[in-house]
């Protein structure tokens, strides 16, 4: 079976690494990383150009094709695969607009009764800087569209809120048409990723996990596409994971179909439990990462055998097994980011490291040497029966694996 995989993160690398282990499956990759071309072929192609995308599928014979990024999911790839009878793994256009708007994420949460904080949605500077006028710190401000991660910022003055406006209005720094923002609430409480499966008839839940966004320890500095994760959160339990399937889970899926959406993919929600309750922050339409690489480890089934099932809308036939095993992943990055770095750095010492998963990320392989190539560099990842063991074993190989400007969090699955 050909099997190709859309993106070039850690993410994919993880969904490649899953797939190789239960099937005879011929991999390719576009334009993967430096480890995914370690066990498949790697194209160098823009996985955003949609028509060199499926000219790719066509030539290669591809028979099924998984999308990581968002991007792609927004342009509408699902909707074209499908119309030329070509197998693929993801939302359509309309299911991945729960993504590709904050606004309309929003406003769908408050038609379907899915719990969210208060919001106000504006389109233009003035607007948005009359909305902040009356509003007390801390609050939210979302830009609508695609940013990678990197366009929720919270808002600790005026001053600093009228800053970020003129950023995402004025200077436009997320290059968006028709821009608009969400300005919400701020909510305190634990963070919370949760992923189902979902052919919009039937839904499985993933193992539950936990983001670490801010670029510094102790939850500091600016978003980033996340810096760690681990899975089970130390507080999750049965109750919780009840009132997310009931309170929002199920509506959320029942706001689908009544919108006539077909979803078949991933549905990731963004919570927020906090002491009034359990609120979503956003959803996201495809594997999380760096969630992807503590949730596959753990993933006993065939994922082929599970995004087939979605994809054809036959879920309710499949059952996954999960390993009782703690996972840790501690990402690597590349010294500034999420704000401006270097590439081209060589990455040292990766045979010296043993008992971990390396996820490559922001990689390139030239001869027998990586590079780095990307903000997010590497996911170190480890699996054991507790939490803790599987910590220090991800740190161990992380205080090993060297390259120029190297900078990770040191709290993750602490705090």
């Amino acid at each position: 079976m050909k099997v190709l995989i859309i993106g070039s993160g850690g993410r994919e690398h993880a969904i490649s690494w899953k797939i190789k282990q239960k099937q005879d499956i011929e991999l390719f990759a576009l334009p993967g990383n430096g480890g995914i071309c370690e066990i498949g072929e790697c194209i160098e192609e823009n996985y955003e150009d949609i028509e060199k995308v499926i000219k790719v599928a066509e030539e290669k014979k591809i028979d099924f094709t998984v999308v990581g990024p968002e991007n792609p999911l927004a342009y509408g790839i699902v909707d074209l695969f499908k119309k030329k009878n070509m197998k693929i793994f993801g939302p359509v256009k309309k299911g991945a607009t729960l993504e590709s708007s904050k606004c309309y994420a929003k406003e769908f949460m408050k038609k379907y009764s899915v719990p969210t904080a208060d919001f106000q949605i504006a389109e233009s500077y003035e607007e948005a800087k009359r909305i902040i006028e009356k509003r007390t710190s801390p609050y939210v401000i979302k830009y609508d569209g695609l940013a990678a991660g990197k366009g929720v910022r919270v808002i600790d003055s005026f001053e600093e809120g009228l800053k970020y406006l003129k950023e995402i209005f004025i200077d436009n720094i997320f290059k968006g048409e028709n821009i608009k923002v969400v300005i919400e609430n701020c909510l305190a409480g634990k963070e919370l990723s949760y992923l189902i499966f979902t052919d919009t008839s039937t839904y499985i839940p993933m193992v539950p996990a936990k983001d670490y966004k801010r670029v510094f320890d102790g939850d500091k500095g600016l978003n980033t596409g996340g810096m760690g994760c681990y899975s089970p959160p130390h507080f999750f339990n049965e109750e919780i994971e009840e009132r997310i399937k009931k309170e929002i889970v199920e509506p959320t899926i029942d706001g689908l179909r009544k919108e006539n959406i077909v979803y078949r993919g991933v549905l990731y929600f963004g919570l927020m439990l906090t002491d009034s309750g359990i609120y979503v922050l956003e959803y996201n339409v495809r594997f999380g990462d760096p969630e992807t690489q503590v949730i596959l480890p753990r993933m006993e089934t065939d994922l082929i055998e599970v995004m087939e099932g979605v994809s054809e809308g036959q879920l309710n036939k499949i059952d996954i097994k999960w390993s009782d095993e703690k996972c840790v992943c501690v990402i690597l990055a590349s010294g500034g980011y999420p704000g401006k770095y270097e590439k081209g750095k060589e990455i040292k010492y990766l045979d010296r490291v043993e008992d971990v998963i390396i996820f490559h990320a922001g990689t390139k392989k030239e001869g027998d040497k990586f590079y780095t190539n990307g903000g997010r560099v590497l996911g170190i990842t480890g699996l054991a029966p507790t939490t803790d063991e599987a910590r220090e074993k991800v740190y161990k190989a992380v205080n090993v694996i060297d390259f120029e400007g190297k900078h990770y969090r040191k709290d993750i699955a602490i705090c």
